[in-house]
């Protein structure tokens, strides 16, 4: 290959921005180049579908249409709103730079990366995208797909997520940078990630930079990049106890560190080695200070988490006597079936309160 057919050359720029133009995605927060929605998506997206983002997308800016108004909430209220998305550190993160920012931004959020640089869940590729995007300034961005994009290109056959291969990474798409139009450009070579040079099966001969990339010249694009090391999953068993008093239930805040950080959830404990669910159920609430009836296995689900993959049992118990010690939570709150639409919760956790309210028993379970 010659060098003006690589990705170095202003060719590969005006014929990966031209297919951007005829085939890009219509997405929310392509309407404008306004930096709160730029922003806002960005921290959605990461580690999260576009499909699943675009609803929650939506409702977040309905409900924080601004950063003043984001800055303005509460915390509870922001993971409240960010439900369903997981990863609930990027909420806490944001809403922590919303306090940042706002303060600087009666005319729009500001352009100097240094400020962007020091705000909380802001790394290299948040300030490549949001800064790119929204002020067309001559920063990078390096993701899941562009990582594959970048690899096939350059035929990089070493791993893309060591140390030497992030190195690489960020040299090249920074050199490849045209010189105007950054922020759709960086779009354009994470579009063609998702809608063309794919994991499985790419497009090639749909590809408008097909003639730029080594792998494709050398019919390796394949087994380009070097695939990643196989995750172990973990099985993992659950109980949940709903614990009714007085028409009312038990609801638990989790700790400030963790997973789900914050949240609130039924009590719950992980199951040791081979003992039953009720027995769980038992031990939890005895720990916890609680003299209590068990009634039923009420409902089971199962989710994954990171490596982890969840089997949660739930389980409902009417209170007898003593007082939740809440070892292990911060606070704790007796409600009602419908106030529980107040607390941010996780997904499973969620699950469980939807089946509550759709279940046939749910009508005299609380009476």
């Amino acid at each position: 290959m010659d060098l003006m057919s690589t990705p170095d050359a202003p060719e590969f720029a005006t014929a990966l921005l031209a297919w951007f133009d005829a085939h890009q995605r219509i997405l929310p927060w392509r309407d404008n180049r306004d930096a709160y929605r730029i922003w806002v998506s960005e921290v959605m997206l990461q580690q999260t579908q576009v499909k699943t983002v675009i609803p929650h997308f939506e409702r977040f800016l309905r409900r924080f249409p601004t950063i003043h108004d984001l800055s303005a909430a509460d915390e509870q209220t922001v993971l409240r709103e960010w439900e369903g998305l997981g990863y609930y550190r990027r909420a806490k993160h944001l809403h922590q730079a919303a306090k940042q920012l706002a303060p600087l931004s009666t005319n729009g959020l500001p352009s100097d990366p240094k400020t962007w640089e020091e705000l909380p869940g802001v790394g290299r590729y948040i300030l490549g995208a949001v800064l790119s995007q929204a002020f067309d300034l001559r920063l990078p961005i390096v993701e899941a797909n562009t990582i594959r994009v970048l690899s096939r290109l350059f035929a990089y056959r070493d791993d893309p997520r060591d140390t030497t291969g992030k190195k690489w990474l960020w040299q090249t798409a920074e050199r490849i940078l045209p010189t105007a139009r950054i922020g759709d450009f960086n779009q354009a070579l994470m579009e063609l990630g998702a809608l063309v040079c794919t994991p499985d099966a790419p497009a090639c001969s749909k590809c408008p930079v097909a003639s730029f990339c080594a792998a494709n010249h050398l019919g390796e694009q394949a087994s380009i990049p070097m695939a990643p090391t196989a995750t172990v999953i973990e099985s993992v068993r659950e109980v949940a106890v709903i614990l009714r008093r007085a028409g009312r239930m038990l609801l638990v805040q989790r700790p400030k560190t963790g997973r789900w950080a914050d949240m609130w959830e039924f009590p719950r404990t992980v199951l040791t080695t081979d003992e039953s669910n009720d027995q769980a159920a038992g031990r939890l609430l005895t720990e916890q200070g609680i003299t209590a009836k068990l009634d039923c296995q009420f409902h089971e689900l199962r989710h994954g988490v990171t490596r982890y993959r969840i089997q949660l049992a739930a389980w409902l118990a009417d209170h007898e006597a003593g007082e939740f010690a809440a070892i292990g939570y911060q606070n704790q709150v007796w409600t009602s079936l419908e106030e529980l639409a107040n607390y941010p919760v996780s997904v499973p956790q969620r699950q469980l309160i939807q089946r509550l309210r759709s279940d046939g028993r749910s009508v005299s379970l609380f009476d």
